[in-house]
């Protein structure tokens, strides 16, 4: 910041700071192909955006249809640490969509603003997978499981689903909502104006009803709300990630010319490119669910 530096040594005083961290895509690790948001990946990026001096505030643009509870809580629990060790405001700016982990990572802001059209909510969680026991057997093919544990192998697609698996899947279910439920809670407050039953249900709403259930503070977008703010001259400095330009364009030349980079088999450059088609279906996916 050496030009606020010298505006200060000039005795003019420089424009308002905002941080702008970018929290877009789906949460978890997503693979060499799509990074997605990770504690791990985000990690430098959070410390920068709460290190420029003499800053208003950092505001979280976010646009996620959630992911890894894990990665939520370690993501937001991060922001939430340096906001409060450097005493810096924080503002969450919704985009399509901030629905379950999404929104788990809005509730890091002291306030939480949204598009009337946005996807919010989905204080929730889900697991979903398939079963595939019918299909191997018409044709005639055996799965051999062998364990050591009797629930090791629970919840096996290619088994048939036990009610005792399940009910052990949704204790784990209910610990992890009670988990979001408190954290939603302790960082709303009174703010919250629906019901238990209604706010907690895995229910999303448009921006507009969220605005009425007090799961966001405001209408508005990033500019609008923080030149309302801190005034018409407010410097919005994005913070962008590590840029990691070599990995892609060695592992993009690599494809292209048939060579596998840092010792790597063509097997496994294919099994990349495998997992990033599974990703993307996943991916696909979990943003449909919210008509998106």
């Amino acid at each position: 910041m050496l030009i606020r530096r010298i505006m200060t040594a000039f005795g003019r005083k420089p424009a308002p700071t905002v941080s702008v961290l970018r929290l877009s895509g789906v949460i978890g690790a997503g693979g060499a192909f799509r990074p997605g948001i990770t504690l791990a990946a985000l990690a430098p990026a959070i410390q920068r955006a709460f290190s420029v001096p003499g800053q208003q505030a950092v505001a979280l643009q976010v646009n996620s249809p959630g992911g890894s509870p894990v990665q939520s809580a370690l993501v937001a629990g991060r922001i939430r640490q340096l906001a409060d060790e450097k005493k810096v405001p924080v503002f969450a700016f919704a985009e399509d969509v901030a629905a379950s982990g999404g929104y788990w990572l809005a509730c890091a802001a002291d306030e939480i603003y949204a598009d009337p059209s946005s996807i919010i909510g989905s204080i929730g969680v889900v697991s979903a997978g398939f079963g595939f026991q019918d299909l191997i057997a018409r044709y005639g093919i055996e799965r051999r499981v062998h364990t050591s544990g009797t629930r090791k192998a629970m919840l096996d697609p290619f088994q048939p689903e036990r009610d005792e698996d399940i009910v052990r899947l949704k204790a784990i279910q209910a610990e992890i909502h009670d988990a979001f439920k408190a954290m939603v809670r302790g960082r709303r407050g009174d703010r919250l104006k629906g019901t238990d039953e209604d706010l907690f249900s895995g229910e999303f709403w448009t921006g507009a009803k969220a605005l009425d259930l007090g799961l966001v503070d405001g209408l508005g977008d990033l500019r609008s709300v923080m030149r309302d703010r801190f005034g018409e001259k407010v410097n919005l400095r994005l913070v962008h990630g590590e840029r990691r330009w070599w990995r892609s364009r060695i592992r993009t030349e690599a494809a292209l010319s048939g060579l596998t980079p840092s010792g790597l088999t063509p097997s496994g450059l294919a099994d990349d490119l495998a997992g990033a088609l599974v990703n993307a279906v996943e991916d696909r996916a979990m943003w449909s669910r919210f008509g998106l």
